[in-house]
């Protein structure tokens, strides 16, 4: 890729570079592709890059207890993630996979590390981004141990709305997820949330064609969400 190119498409690593370090970081940028459900990092594995999401669209998730998995977070475009593990000095405590064909940028952590060495902006925009992501978490671990399955299934909803926006009618999430993905999402079980997204269709807040959401009611979902 050319560096215009790369700097479109990590512009907050890109900008507070000088000419030497984004000479630098070109070197040390690849680009790579991965299939709907393929297996971008697992548990256990050593971090090796940063990556940064260019299209498509990825979970982070964690096996628990009967092999069921909860879905930590989902990563949008121009989103930076699997670094906080290199950081630690520790191994992945999560697993990523691909929801959609997706085409991801990696960066050797050592790079990273020798141009935060560098560069004091860029090690602001880490601590920016780490402080973010902990506040996230914060709040969405007591939402989904706190709230009601309405709740966090109308979360979960208004989540994926917010995240990856909807198609052009406005109203159908851009997400397709299957119903174990929505329930891993929601901390439930399937048959709770296949039970739940029919009440939520009863009630006229949604519509449901297959993998297909339709947000009706955003209002009355985002009231549901709050309440818990």
């Amino acid at each position: 890729m050319t560096e215009k190119e790369i700097s479109e498409s990590i512009p907050d690593l890109w900008m507070p570079l000088t000419p030497e370090q984004r000479e630098f970081l070109a070197k040390n940028f690849t680009v790579q592709k991965f299939k709907k459900n393929e297996t971008i990092y697992c548990e256990g594995e050593t971090p090796m890059h940063l990556m940064c999401l260019l299209s498509g669209k990825v979970k982070i998730y964690k096996e628990g207890v009967g092999g069921r998995s909860q879905i930590i977070r989902v990563i949008k475009d121009k989103e930076y993630f699997a670094y906080r593990a290199y950081f630690a000095e520790e191994n992945f405590v999560t697993a990523a996979s691909a929801f959609e064909p997706c085409t991801i940028c990696l960066i050797p952590m050592p790079a990273i590390m020798e141009l935060i060495r560098q560069n004091t902006d860029l090690a602001m925009f880490f601590i920016r981004q780490l402080s973010i992501d902990l506040g996230i978490a914060d709040e969405r671990t007591v939402n989904l141990t706190q709230k009601h399955i309405r709740g966090r299934l109308a979360e979960s909803l208004i989540f994926l709305k917010d995240t990856y926006g909807v198609e052009e009618d406005e109203c159908t999430l851009s997400i397709y997820l299957s119903r174990e993905d929505l329930a891993n999402l929601s901390n439930m079980t399937t048959s709770n949330a296949i039970r739940t997204l029919s009440l939520f269709s009863t009630e006229k807040l949604i519509t449901v064609d297959g993998r297909k959401i339709k947000i009706i009611e955003e209002d009355k979902l985002r009231k549901i969400s709050k309440i818990g």
